[in-house]
């Protein structure tokens, strides 16, 4: 059974799709309009200005993540393979087209020039990211399937720098194989094999 999509999240959909391939200062509430065949005054009945559009992307993308891994921790008691889990998530994600690039990512890369509320929205989103990933490999460490060099915390934030590296490197060589070798060597340095 089909459910229908209300207007509001059609418009951020939209607008994540958007954010994805032209960034922040790339689309107007024009560009939603005419690609979801509504007027603008509809989108702003829904979103009174763009960093409230922004930020509600932000924040199906933390919504979405969240709810992924609280699941993936129910199903996988592993750290390493939940740590695989994710790094798989963003391949194919990249290999099929469906999400090239987190949204959040884009954003960061214009964070200068974001208005303080999407800016903010984006900071939380890496922190929890950040601390999710520092907790889980604490826990292979403890499971004994995970080597680190570094503090969790500081693993965490280089893990998490080159899975988005890797994403920005397929994507200036329109190359997704790039991503799926990288991730792969950041993999194989981290978790142990048994």
């Amino acid at each position: 059974m089909e459910t229908t999509r209300t207007t509001a999240e059609q418009i951020v959909d939209e607008a994540r799709r958007l954010i994805m391939t032209r960034g922040y200062n790339g689309f107007s509430y024009a560009d939603i309009a005419a690609a979801i065949g509504i007027r603008k005054a509809s989108i702003h009945h829904h979103f009174a200005n763009k960093s409230d559009l922004a930020r509600a992307v932000v924040d199906q993308s933390r919504a979405g993540i969240q709810a992924q891994v609280a699941l993936l921790a129910e199903i996988e008691p592993e750290a390493g393979t939940q740590i695989r889990a994710y790094a798989g998530y963003w391949e194919r994600c990249i290999l099929d087209g469906s999400a090239p690039f987190c949204v959040a990512a884009i954003l960061a890369a214009e964070m200068p020039s974001l208005p303080e509320a999407v800016a903010a929205a984006v900071r939380a989103h890496f922190e929890e990211l950040k601390a999710w990933l520092a907790r889980l490999l604490a826990l292979g460490v403890a499971q004994d399937g995970v080597s680190l060099l570094r503090s969790p915390e500081e693993e965490a934030e280089a893990f998490l720098s080159a899975i988005y590296g890797a994403m920005l490197s397929a994507r200036a060589f329109d190359d997704p194989r790039r991503f799926v070798a990288i991730a792969e060597t950041l993999l194989s340095r981290v978790i142990r094999l048994h």
